[in-house]
């Protein structure tokens, strides 16, 4: 699964970093998809949070692709 975060949509809210800070991080009052975190997307357990992170983000700015 390709994760991204679309900076444009992003107002900042955190929310992706707090709940999965393995795929995601806070930076320069953005949420971006850190180097590696896609990779760590493919752990079951890590791919189900990082859809909920996805289905919950208030600006909907996550992007999930296979």
């Amino acid at each position: 699964m390709k994760v991204s975060v679309e900076r444009s949509l992003c107002y900042g809210s955190a929310e992706c970093a707090h709940r999965v800070p393995a795929v995601f991080a806070f930076e320069d009052g953005y949420g971006v998809v850190r180097p590696g975190g896609a990779d760590a997307a493919e752990d079951a357990r890590v791919r189900e949070a990082v859809l909920e992170a996805a289905e919950k983000c208030p600006s909907q700015a996550i992007v999930l692709t296979e």
